[in-house]
């Protein structure tokens, strides 16, 4: 199916440009985010979240459902809990699990240093600017520094007044199943309060045997837990 990936969402006040209509360097954008993301570490200490998963296969006119809730603790590790589930029964015996466990293993605070969209693990390409749902973002071009499941190749969409992720799109940077032909992925995100929050995952996976199968992934019901510290700036956290 696909591949798990962890991104960072990091906040910063700052115009699009410099003033001339000159677009900031990959390198500027990084380094703020990265700023942002230390300050996150201190304010955050964790969250809750339930998720609506759909898995569609047209070829076999099959569908799958499931909702489960998910503890973020504060060294950013997951845990899930299936509230129900129904449909396809194939996938919610074998393909709903082998989920939620890859991306609760992707979530250990050693894999996650190794997945997150920074420069130790992506060069980053300044491409332009375009609006999205209303607001100007920086779009960059990302390329994995080593091959793996757990990163991709693809761009992402920056808010130019916070520097937060709004949109993530591409493919893994390495196939994770021979059985697997492509994947394609578009991740939304949305600000609610002080915070961008994940808001949908659409995959389209491209199997020998199933042919193309849909999820998708919509986030609800967040409840981050913060603490207070008064040299930090407003910051934001990101989807696991």
């Amino acid at each position: 199916m696909r591949a798990v990936f962890i991104f960072l969402l990091f906040p910063f006040g700052a115009r699009a440009g410099d003033g001339n209509g000159q677009l900031p360097s990959s390198d500027e954008v990084v380094a703020k985010m990265v700023e942002r993301d230390i300050e996150r570490q201190a304010t955050l200490t964790g969250y809750t979240a339930s998720r609506h998963y759909v898995l569609e296969n047209q070829r076999h006119r099959k569908r799958a459902g499931m909702v489960v809730t998910m503890t973020c603790l504060n060294d950013g590790s997951k845990r899930f809990d299936i509230v129900s589930s129904a449909g396809w029964g194939g996938v919610r015996k074998h393909v709903f699990p082998r989920l939620l466990s890859a991306e609760a293993e992707a979530s250990q605070p050693e894999l996650r240093e190794r997945t997150r969209i920074v420069p130790d693990n992506y060069s980053f390409t300044m491409v332009g600017v375009e609006r999205i749902n209303g607001r100007q973002a920086f779009v960059m071009a990302i390329e994995p520094r080593t091959p793996s499941k757990y990163l991709m190749n693809g761009k992402v969409w920056v808010d130019t007044s916070e520097y937060a992720i709004v949109r993530i799109e591409g493919q893994p940077a390495k196939n994770p199943s021979f059985w697997v032909k492509s994947v394609h992925f578009v991740h939304t995100y949305a600000k609610e309060g002080q915070f961008w929050l994940p808001n949908t995952d659409i995959s389209l996976t491209d199997a020998r045997i199933f042919g193309e199968t849909e999820l998708r992934i919509e986030y609800f019901d967040y409840a981050p837990k913060t603490r207070s510290v008064t040299s930090a700036a407003p910051n934001q956290w990101s989807r696991r």
